[in-house]
């Protein structure tokens, strides 16, 4: 039997950057709170929380303030989700899933796919994943600045499929880092691999390092065909 979740040693390691006390976005459907892992070993120009990026960040919240809370919220809350930077990353995020399973809460994941050995261990414990798809496969190193990061994402992506779990893979639009042609290669790269929940979302300028950003000319912003997403079992776009 796990230790309570306020007593669990390991779990206390978790370097958590932010608390999100709730959402309604963060898992499509659920009500949920939001977990902010520190680091992430990727350098996604567009990327809206850049301060969660290295390893140690400015501010910490302890762990046992997290389960605090979440112990005032049972029975009010449906889940939680862990996000980041990347969570996968944290060795401590196994034993914060099964402390927070154990006060009675579902657990969702927000995860780039960089660390396929440690989503292996996390997918039996998790019940909803959303999977951030940058960029066709072979293209990756164009928004993730890391060679092979396309490999990592699309091993992580292919043991996500196999294991059952609930799941949405979605994929931030910069007209001026993803073309359409781009996103229509990784729109048949996903639905080869029998992806069927799918998200386009809009890039947002709040958060970013907005001046690493090329500029979107025009005539290009959003330009997707309108029948993009009909392939699809579910689609939308954000």
């Amino acid at each position: 039997m796990n230790a309570p979740a306020s007593l669990n040693p390991a779990a206390t390691e978790l370097r958590v950057a932010g608390l999100t006390r709730l959402s309604t976005c963060d898992w499509p459907g659920e009500l949920t709170a939001t977990v902010f892992c520190q680091g992430c070993g990727w350098d996604c120009a567009y990327c809206h929380n850049p301060d969660l990026r290295p390893a140690q960040g400015d501010t910490q919240i302890p762990w046992n303030d997290v389960v605090a809370f979440l112990e005032s919220r049972r029975g009010l809350l449906d889940g939680v989700v862990f996000s980041g930077g990347e969570p996968t990353l944290q060795s401590a995020l196994l034993d914060a899933v099964q402390a927070v399973r154990s006060l009675g809460f579902r657990i969702g994941l927000h995860t780039a796919g960089m660390a396929p050995e440690s989503l292996a261990l996390l997918l039996p414990r998790i019940d909803w994943v959303g999977f951030d798809a940058k960029a066709p496969f072979d293209a990756y190193f164009r928004i993730t600045g890391v060679e092979q990061s396309g490999a990592k994402a699309l091993e992580s992506l292919l043991m996500l499929l196999a294991s059952g779990v609930s799941y949405e893979v979605r994929t931030t639009l910069h007209p001026a880092l993803l073309s359409v042609a781009d996103m229509l290669e990784l729109k048949d790269q996903l639905l080869v691999l029998g992806v069927t929940h799918y998200a386009v979302q809009r890039f947002r300028t709040e958060g970013t390092r907005a001046s690493r950003l090329p500029a979107i000319p025009e005539q290009q912003r959003f330009c997707l065909p309108s029948n993009f997403g009909d392939d699809f079992h579910e689609y939308c776009l954000r």
